[in-house]
């Protein structure tokens, strides 16, 4: 391999560390289905801002689909991180009609991630939803999504300019405005507004009971969310917090906060307590 193969296969690797994961987490995996080599897909930021920032122990989970043992998994891992992905959650999921297009569905990727988000929920353990993430969170706990936001009358188009430099792609680019009082303004050090690289063709529509809102955009679409009841961290962000967290304050804190949580939850594991399951 050469010298430039080499430094791109690496630009991204996590810094060598001598100190002990904090935890466990588990970041779910995307399922690509190319008939010559299948394959299940994180992208690397994830597992850098989960090693780097978290200081945890990054896990892949395969897209296994419905139905895998949630209480094994959760018995062994203290976090669990929802990633973005090219697909959209399948509308059947929440009674929204036929997908139009179903080349963008991830059926095994819908399985576990809606699987997951419950048992997470049930069982107190960390979770944090990115991008597709946050629309898992919304479906899995009882609500639905727009399958097109550009689509709907005064909202933007949050669509992610693909003929632009991947650079331009991800930049922050959409102002949101943060709950008064909320954990993401509180994370925000008080600010009432942030610019975030929100990118997203679905979004929230229907809110899940259980959710709360913590961010909302200039056409009032829901970019952040909580689960009110958890006694831990679950939030949800439309936005790709994993993107330049070393320059954007409220990225690295999401991931500082969700770090915490998961070093509280080991702690408890190791000693044999939890935070028990919701009644």
């Amino acid at each position: 391999m050469g010298k430039e193969q080499t430094d791109a296969a690496n630009r991204n690797a996590p810094k060598s560390t001598d100190q002990r994961a904090a935890g466990i987490v588990v970041i779910v995996s995307n399922f690509n289905d190319d008939e010559n080599h299948a394959s299940h897909r994180v992208g690397d930021r994830y597992v850098v801002a989960v090693r780097e920032i978290c200081g945890a122990l990054p896990l892949l989970l395969p897209a296994l689909g419905a139905g895998a043992d949630m209480d094994t998994l959760l018995d062994r891992i203290d976090g669990v991180i929802l990633t973005g992905g090219a697909s959209n959650v399948n509308p059947g999921h929440y009674d929204g009609g036929e997908a139009r297009d179903k080349s963008l569905l991830d059926a095994r990727r819908d399985g576990v991630a809606l699987d997951l988000v419950r048992a997470c929920v049930e069982r107190n353990v960390p979770l944090f939803g990115i991008c597709r993430g946050i629309q898992e969170m919304n479906v899995a706990l009882g609500g639905s999504l727009h399958q097109y936001m550009h689509e709907v009358p005064a909202h933007f188009d949050h669509r992610r300019p693909r003929e632009k430099p991947i650079s331009v792609q991800l930049a922050p680019r959409q102002r949101i405005t943060l709950t008064p009082g909320g954990l993401l303004q509180e994370l925000a050090n008080g600010a009432r507004q942030v610019m975030v690289n929100t990118l997203h063709a679905q979004g929230v529509d229907r809110l899940a009971e259980s959710l709360v809102v913590e961010a909302v955009a200039d056409d009032g679409t829901i970019e952040a969310v909580r689960v009110a009841a958890s006694p831990t961290f679950s939030v949800g962000v439309q936005w790709h917090a994993e993107y330049r967290t070393s320059e954007h304050a409220l990225y690295r804190a999401l991931f500082q906060a969700f770090g915490e949580a998961v070093a509280a939850h080991a702690s408890a594991r190791a000693k044999g307590t939890s935070m028990g399951r919701v009644a």
